[in-house]
Parts: structure tokens; sequence; C-alpha cells
């Protein structure tokens, strides 16, 4: 039988991955008073934000799977708390993009969105990934039902625009996007596994 936390035990979890998931935030933060972002660090600021964004994006996918394999219930515990997470980097991504790169300038803004694919599929992410946020609540969960389900399996969508936005962006060393494709193909996969099962 797993492991099962009681519930001051799941509150320390709890707690502590809410820390972690500070943990990058703060980095940026000291880096910025220090002066230790390197020569460009607008770029860093987004480079930083975009990959925790599909990181944190991936962990809250694979919380479902994880919690199947092992049977680990509260694990389910944690998933909104993810969620969230990868809806504030993807914020603080969207924010240095139209503050720092184009200083609110609308036409700008659309411009770019049009002309480089890249930034179109990443912008379409962040759009798909606000409803999500809105209705991340428990009153939005009981008022939209079953629909608040079918609404937030937008998760894999936006997940996949994520990496092909990263993808795209990135010029040469491809590691890393591919390691993202490889998890999200994964993780996908195992859903439409059990789905075919049930």
């Amino acid at each position: 039988m797993p492991w099962q936390p009681r519930s001051g035990q799941l509150a320390w979890i709890k707690a502590g991955v809410f820390v972690l998931c500070l943990v990058p935030l703060t980095r940026l933060v000291y880096g910025g008073v220090t002066n230790a972002l390197g020569a460009n660090p607008i770029e860093t600021i987004t480079r930083s934000t975009g990959w925790w964004t599909l990181f944190l994006l991936m962990a809250t996918l694979a919380v479902t799977p994880f919690r199947r394999l092992s049977g680990a219930n509260w694990l389910l515990r944690l998933r909104r708390m993810l969620g969230l997470f990868a809806f504030f980097y993807a914020s603080v991504h969207f924010l240095t993009f139209i503050w720092f790169d184009h200083w609110f300038d609308v036409a700008e803004i659309v411009k770019d969105v049009i002309k480089r694919p890249f930034v179109t599929v990443g912008f379409a992410a962040f759009v798909l990934l606000l409803p999500l946020a809105f209705t991340s609540t428990n009153a939005m969960v009981r008022r939209l039902g079953r629909n608040w389900q079918r609404l937030h399996r937008l998760v894999y969508a936006i997940a996949i625009l994520g990496v092909v936005h990263f993808w795209w962006l990135v010029k040469r060393d491809l590691t890393e996007p591919v390691i993202f494709a490889i998890v999200i193909s994964v993780l996908l996969g195992l859903r439409l596994y059990w789905r075919r099962r049930a």
C-alpha cells in the first residue's frame, strides 16, 4: 500500500513545493539586484521564465500518471498549485515580452505576433492558459461541473504549443526542446492508452 501523508505532513509537503516553485523567481530577482543576469538580462529573464513555465506544465500533467501508477492519491493535492505556478511564470514571461521587448506598444506587439511564428504559437498558448487559471477555484469547479474537466484538457494543447514555441525559438542546440517533446509525448500517450482501455 502506498504511503499516504497525514494532514499535517501534507501541509508541510505543500509548503515545501510552494517554496521550491519560488526558487526560480528568487534567483532572477537576486540576479537583477546584483547585476548577475549576464550581458542580456531581458533574454535571461525571458528564457528562464519560459523554461520554468514548460517544466511546471509537464509537472502538472505528470501528477495524474504518477498517481495512477503509484496509488499515491495525495499527489492530486499538488496539481492545482503546480498549474498556477506554471501560469505565474507564463505571465512573467509574457509581461517581459510586452514590456521590455516592446514597451507596451500594441501595434508592435501585434506585428510581432503576426510576423514571427514562434511568437504566434507562444501567444496562442498563453491565451489558452488564461481560462484554465481563471477557473481553477473550487467555486468554478462546482459551477462548471463536467465542463470543467473538458476545459482543462486544453492543458495538453497548451503544453504542445509551448514545446513548439521553444523548439522554433532555439536555433542550434535542440536538446531541451526534444526532451520536453518526449515528456509530453509520453504523458499524452499514457492518457490516450488509459482512455482507450476505459
